[in-house]
């Protein structure tokens, strides 16, 4: 089957000429599986160097009203862009104040526009990882939709989710929904093994370095 690796370069890297140095070397990875590059808005000219069908557009955010809304970027915009994917409802923008009702307009917008979500849910430290995932996978209103389980206190912490723990995540969404499901939370070439139930990964600081990345596409 094939795995959908989404590489999130979040607010990195810092010029046009990296960005565009970084894609580079993605595009020459040989593999048979899908690659999701979502980079920042002001780097999505690098896709114009796009020379194969392996790698995908995608966003890291998008917004589900169109007019006076300084500084969003509207489905509309992704769509026009030739944006293929997007990513919903990240930890680091909840955490910012974005709530389910929120990210659930979100998500109709960019099915509206023919895009696919990315929607990914996870627990904080000490929380109840049932109880928080039922809240917000109230959100899946679409097979479409790609489901991104990370556990909050694993992004960017350096701290892995056992296999043993992120497995009975995946039994416990399966149950529910039909809907393809990766992981995410401080993946690297190394630990992305453990995770080979999963459709596939979303991959944050590590995508960001191109060795590592090939090594993570490579064991997945």
């Amino acid at each position: 089957m094939k795995k959908i690796i989404v590489a999130n370069w979040k607010c990195n890297p810092n010029s046009f000429l990296k960005a565009r140095n970084l894609f580079h070397d993605i595009k020459k990875i040989k593999t048979n599986n899908l690659i999701v590059v979502c980079p920042s808005f002001v780097h999505f000219n690098i896709f114009k160097f796009q020379i194969n069908n392996k790698i995908k557009a995608g966003a890291q955010d998008v917004f589900y009203k169109e007019g006076a809304f300084t500084g969003k970027i509207s489905a509309s915009m992704l769509k026009d862009y030739k944006i293929k994917y997007v990513i919903i409802g990240h930890s680091e923008i909840r955490a910012l104040g974005e709530t389910d009702e929120q990210i659930n307009k979100k998500i109709k917008s960019a099915l509206d526009h023919e895009l696919i979500p990315i929607l990914c849910v996870g627990e904080k430290k000490d929380e109840d990882v049932k109880k928080i995932l039922e809240s917000q996978l109230k959100n899946i209103i679409s097979k479409k939709i790609i489901i991104a389980y990370e556990p909050v206190w694993a992004i960017g912490t350096g701290k892995f989710c056992s296999s043993e723990k992120a497995n009975k995540v995946l039994e416990f969404i399966k149950k529910r929904f039909k809907n393809k499901i990766i992981y995410g939370g401080s993946v690297n070439g190394d630990v992305v093994k453990n995770y080979s139930n999963f459709d596939g990964v979303l991959v944050g600081s590590a995508s960001l370095n191109s060795k590592e990345f090939i090594k993570i596409v490579k064991n997945v």
